[in-house]
Formats: structure tokens, sequence, C-alpha cells
């Protein structure tokens, strides 16, 4: 007979599969900074580079406070993700829509983990792991603050630039 699935269970494995997607970003990143041409877009890659990596640090945290080994677990969705945005630096190099197809990429990606962050938090709460809440509520609001500028990079130049092409 299996044994029966809990909430601690359920923050477990979501926790593995969002430590996957941050390694998988902490590789991606680099690249999409190299591809981006402008150069304020370039550097909010790098800075969300830096981020990330604090990220992962905060998630072994996580991970350390649970009394868990830190490891991940194959995160499909992110591969996808990832992938979509690999497709769009080859269908676009050189082009002046190229920026603003980063920024969709990056964007897909930042709702992704919002996503994870703000259902992983809310789980934390309810498991009582009162530390763990805020180490995740500080990643969800990096990852927030991250979409609003490539909101804000899109609207102000990236999205202009492409479509005056």
């Amino acid at each position: 007979m299996a044994k029966e699935k809990t909430l601690e269970d359920l923050f477990y494995d979501t926790l593995k599969d969002i430590y996957f997607a941050e390694r998988q970003i902490l590789r991606a990143l680099p690249k999409m900074a190299r591809a981006a041409q402008s150069s304020e877009l370039k550097a909010g890659f790098q800075k969300h580079l830096e981020e990330t990596e604090a990220q992962v640090e905060r998630l072994q945290q996580v991970f350390e406070k649970i009394g868990k080994r830190a490891q991940g677990k194959t995160c499909e969705a992110i591969q996808g993700i990832i992938a979509e945005g690999e497709e769009i630096m080859e269908e676009f190099k050189g082009t002046p829509a190229l920026d603003a197809g980063l920024i969709s990429a990056a964007q897909a990606v930042e709702h992704y983990e919002i996503a994870r962050y703000g259902t992983l938090k809310t789980w934390a709460a309810t498991l009582g792991l009162k530390d763990v809440v805020s180490l995740l509520d500080q990643t969800l609001q990096e990852e927030t603050a991250t979409d609003k500028t490539l909101s804000r990079l899109a609207t102000t130049a990236a999205n202009q630039k492409a479509k005056a092409a």
C-alpha cells in the first residue's frame, strides 16, 4: 500500500523542482546577456544572474532548515521555457525584434518562478516554517521586481524598436 502524501511531501517535491529550475536559469542568463542588444537589457540579465546565485543559496538554506539534502528534480516546464528562449535567440538574432523576444522569454521564466515561490511561501506558512517563509518571500520579491523591470524595458524601448523595423 502506497504511503499517504502530505503537504510536507508536496512542499519538498516543489522545492526540488524550483532548485533544478534556478540552476538551469543560472546557465541560461549569461547566454541571454550575450545575445541582448541593448546595454540596459544586458545589465539587467547580469544583475539577475547575481540575484539568482543568491536565490540558489537561499534555497540551500531552505533545504537545510527542513532537514533535507539540497537536490533538484527535473523540471520539464523550465526546460521548455528556456528552450523557447533559445529559439528566439536563434530565430531573431541580429534583428530589431531580438530584445523584445528576449524580454518575453525572460518574463515567461519570471512568471513561472513567481508562481512557484508564491505557492511555496504559502505552503511554508501553512506548515509553520516561519524562517523558510521569509527566505522564500525575499526571492519572491526579487522575482516580482525583475518582472516589473522587464516590463519597463519592453514598453520604453524594446517593443517600439521591434515595431519600427
